[in-house]
């Protein structure tokens, strides 16, 4: 994915939940379903894996230092990253209240 995909895709849909990643994370492969499970119970909310490894582009746009990183971005903009040690209950609680709005 390109940074002018992933900003496309900002820009169609309210909210996205930008995955960042690399395909030898292990912590990674375990997470990464979930969240996208917890995602796909908002109809409002996109999912979007990105590979770092494979968009370095947008590792530097987005300043991931850290797999996973996950950035929820609302109306285009960035609202809120979560880091490696993360809870899903909280990040499903952050996704019911945005969605809520």
């Amino acid at each position: 994915m390109t940074l002018n995909e992933f900003h496309e895709l900002l820009s169609k849909h309210s909210i996205v939940v930008g995955y960042f990643s690399t395909e030898s994370c292990n912590v990674c492969k375990v997470l990464r379903p979930q969240v996208q499970q917890i995602c796909e119970q908002f109809d409002i909310v996109h999912f979007e894996y990105v590979d770092i490894e494979k968009a370095p582009e947008l590792r530097g746009q987005f300043l991931v230092f850290s797999v996973p990183t996950i950035i929820i971005f609302v109306d285009g903009r960035e609202y809120k990253r979560l880091n490696r040690y993360m809870s899903l209950q909280d990040f499903e609680d952050e996704l019911k209240r945005m969605v809520a709005y």
